[in-house]
């Protein structure tokens, strides 16, 4: 090994002799390169070896290089590159090419290299490594683009990208981002071909020696490649994004009609294909003097909504789904959000989607998500006698959905409907008892402002009963806050001693209890270790903070100091794993005044 490490080492000789002599390092700098050098030669050559080390290796030496751009920038130099970094770039390259040998699976690794191939123009060992890289990762789509843009980018090789994309489809016949990517590339290429053919003729140049295909200059490999990708992929929206990317090229008119007429065609059983169709007529160009005013430009802008809409109406005679009412509440949604300062345009916006939302609900088709939308907007026009049927009607339509009835609930709540009690009962009814917390916690709400401190109790002891722990844990939190706030103290105390035997027990329960008893003008020791004890029971394996702070009572005024000693031997006995740590460097500091 130190025979292989004095044989690399003295291959840098001559790159550091010319740095020294050239003055980008001195001396001394160049000993302590050697040095450094070779105890990461070491590390490279051991019989274990570590990517970490690779790291550090290829980490220092892109650092020497970045530092020899500085000093060459600082002194003017800019001579002998081939002597000086050119063997330190192929010495990168070579542990590039070992530690991705070693480690194949490592997709940063092989990044790190092309990153750094891009960055010190070593174009030509680029494509070997995304050849290598590509090699080993078939299997990643992403891969294959990024291979391909660099060729046609970095190497400017629109043949070499387009074998790429070939190749990429062989493994990725039906991947919508390479075929997007490969069209794009063919697009990129007839366009710099034009650009190229303009500037010579600018020039008044001989076309001759340059061949300029009419069918290439047009875009036709780009329709070639859409043609294939549409016969692979199906839906409108694979086709409204290759629409979207053709849209970027000023010279592709034609080709964006022709794929205009195969959505109107091929997709009008996709809603996406009439949302697009829709929208367009919002670009449609203004003619006309009355744009110079406010209201001429609401105007205009009203007429080409009404048009937008008339699509959305001529698409639901076909295709009356619940994507298609989506799309047009969204779309009417939208143009409520947009700010104008013409009051009619806005009241017009807002009735067309309250209109379009009833609609779409009447038709079943309506989703769960705009239903609160449709209360928000009833409650800030002020119709609550609408917003307490559009709540009613969501439940019925999601009668199974814990967002809608609280929503619905909480609504029904703002308005001061009377029979709360009857719906909480069918929402729970009808929820799944896992998924009921929320509903519980919201009937806790309504019930403790709205009923007698009978049936309140009553609700409690029902939601003591479920089946679910968390629900049963948080009912039994609330009842003892509940019974605090209502009856004080003494009902507070009643309520713990009636649930302290009662699984599942939670541990707020206990410190609730702790707290209000803390509260109380003369608390009572005895409750106050009675309540430690029972929640140690339930905790003491794994919560050390509960020690710490029964530890600290007994070492107030009304405690006995002298317990502390049990309680601490309690807790390293009870404690388990990484709390044991925990509690000693705590307890240390509470013993040196520090906590």
């Amino acid at each position: 090994m130190a025979e292989v490490v004095q044989r690399r080492i003295e291959e840098r000789i001559p790159e550091l002799e010319q740095l020294e002599r050239v003055g980008l390092f001195t001396k001394k700098e160049v000993k302590s390169i050697i040095k450094r050098a070779t105890a990461l030669e070491y590390k490279l050559h051991r019989l274990i070896i570590n990517k970490d080390d690779f790291i550090a290796y290829i980490q220092y030496e892109i650092n020497v290089l970045e530092l020899i751009k500085k000093r060459r920038a600082h002194i003017h130099y800019q001579f002998k590159r081939e002597e000086i970094e050119y063997p330190i770039i192929h010495r990168i390259n070579s542990v590039f090419r070992r530690a991705t040998n070693k480690w194949k699976d490592d997709i940063q690794l092989w990044l790190s290299h092309v990153a750094f191939c891009k960055k010190w123009a070593t174009k030509g060992q680029l494509s070997k490594v995304f050849s290598a890289m590509l090699a080993i990762h078939p299997d990643k789509p992403a891969l294959w683009i990024m291979a391909a843009k660099s060729e046609l980018e970095d190497r400017n090789s629109s043949e070499s990208a387009r074998h790429l994309f070939l190749r990429a489809l062989r493994f990725h016949p039906d991947n919508k981002k390479v075929y997007q990517e490969y069209f794009r590339m063919e697009l990129l290429h007839a366009e710099k071909l034009r650009k190229q053919k303009k500037e010579l003729e600018k020039a008044e140049m001989d076309l001759g020696e340059y061949e300029f295909s009419p069918e290439i200059l047009d875009g036709k490999l780009a329709e070639v490649v859409y043609r294939d990708a549409t016969e692979k992929i199906k839906g409108a929206e694979f086709v409204l994004s290759l629409l979207n990317i053709a849209a970027i090229f000023d010279f592709t008119k034609e080709f964006q009609d022709s794929i205009l007429q195969d959505l109107q065609t091929k997709h009008t059983e996709d809603s996406a294909t009439w949302d697009f169709m829709a929208k367009r007529e919002l670009e449609a160009p203004a003619v006309g003097e009355e744009l110079q005013t406010a209201k001429g430009r609401a105007s205009d802008i009203s007429r080409r909504e009404e048009r937008c809409c008339q699509v959305y109406e001529e698409g639901l005679k076909s295709l009356n789904t619940e994507p298609m009412w989506s799309c047009y509440v969204a779309f009417c949604l939208e143009r409520v959000k947009r700010k104008t300062s013409v009051h009619e345009l806005k009241e017009k916006r807002q009735e067309r989607l309250l209109a379009v939302l009833q609609r779409a609900h009447d038709s079943s088709l309506l989703k769960e998500d705009y239903y609160k939308i449709w209360l928000q907007i009833l409650l800030s026009s002020g119709d609550a006698e609408g917003a307490a049927t559009v709540a009613m009607a969501a439940t019925q339509r999601y009668s199974q959905s814990v967002a809608v009835w609280s929503l619905s609930l909480q609504t029904l709540m703002q308005l001061g409907r009377g029979d709360l009690g009857r719906l909480f009962q069918e929402a729970l009814a009808l929820i799944s008892p896992k998924e009921s917390l929320p509903l519980w916690l919201l009937q806790v709400q309504w019930s403790a402002t709205n009923q007698s401190p009978e049936e309140t109790e009553a609700m409690f002891k029902r939601g003591l009963l479920s089946a679910v722990a968390a629900v049963a844990m948080e009912m039994k939190e609330r009842y003892l806050d509940w019974s605090y706030t209502s009856g004080g103290y003494k009902k507070a105390r009643k309520t713990f001693i009636s649930l302290h035997e009662s699984r599942p027990f939670s541990k707020s329960f206990f410190t609730r209890m702790i707290q209000i008893e803390k509260e109380q003008e003369t608390p009572k020791m005895s409750n106050l270790r009675d309540y430690y004890e029972r929640a140690l029971q339930e905790f003491g394996c794994s919560d050390d903070d509960l020690w710490l702070e029964y530890i600290n009572v007994e070492l107030g005024p009304r405690g006995q100091p002298e317990n502390c000693g049990k309680i601490h031997w309690r807790a390293m006995k009870f404690l388990e794993g990484t709390s044991v740590e925990r509690f000693i460097s705590k307890y240390t500091l509470l013993q040196t005044g520090h906590m």
